[in-house]
């Protein structure tokens, strides 16, 4: 279970920064969004 071995930890700050990475792209994706929505107006 409590693997330390530094492949298992390499995986897991992978995923880590896959996620956020995707959670920063919705956000600047909203963001633009919304700024294009502002231009039409």
């Amino acid at each position: 279970m409590g693997d330390k071995s530094p492949k298992s930890n390499q995986k897991k700050s992978s995923q880590k920064q896959a996620k956020a990475s995707s959670s920063n792209q919705k956000k600047n994706a909203a963001v633009a969004a919304k700024q294009a929505a502002g231009k039409k107006k």
